[in-house]
């Protein structure tokens, strides 16, 4: 919990940076090519790495990220002053979740027996946007060929179950 508070205390003053320029989706796009850059095992085991200098680091650092805002440099530059580094996944999580609050998107994570098409993808969308009254983002999409038909999804920290396995196990404890 508390590292799950400390990311986004990070992301919170990102994201004030973000709004006062007018740059939220650059600044994230940045951070995420940025944490690209830590999922490389060998780059993050430098950079993780205290008998490292954080001049060293810095050094290495500069020169892979060109054409990054000053913003998140400044921000990487930070975590890695504090030995936080390895933070940077869940700061750009937070950073990605304030900017859809703000734009009021909600994503919703779909679980559906095949893989859904554009209108189905779209029908399931609608529906639950109207529910919720939010802009919804299907992400991330899978399949799970047990539950036989419908989908099952994950939205806004509520799980909503429209399987045919479900509604089977349902059927099955009322005969029982």
């Amino acid at each position: 919990m508390a590292k799950k508070f400390s990311a986004r205390r990070y992301a919170q003053a990102l994201f004030a940076v973000a709004q006062e320029k007018n740059k939220t989706d650059d600044l994230l796009v940045d951070l995420e090519s940025v944490e690209q850059l830590n999922e490389d095992k060998s780059v993050a085991a430098y950079l993780s790495n205290p008998a490292i200098s954080f001049k060293e680091k810095e050094s290495v650092l500069t020169g892979k990220l060109p054409g990054i805002d000053s913003s998140v440099v400044n921000l990487v530059y930070l975590l890695l002053s504090n030995g936080r580094i390895n933070m940077l996944s869940k700061v750009t999580n937070e950073f990605r979740q304030m900017i859809d609050r703000h734009k009021g998107i909600e994503r919703a994570e779909v679980i559906s027996a095949v893989a859904l098409d554009d209108k189905s993808r779209e029908k399931i969308s609608s529906r639950l946007g109207d529910m919720l009254g939010k802009k919804i983002l299907i992400e991330p999409e899978s399949t799970d060929p047990a539950l036989i038909g419908g989908v099952i999804v994950k939205v806004g920290g509520k799980l909503l179950d429209g399987s045919t396995r479900s509604a089977l196990n349902i059927l099955k404890k009322e005969i029982s």
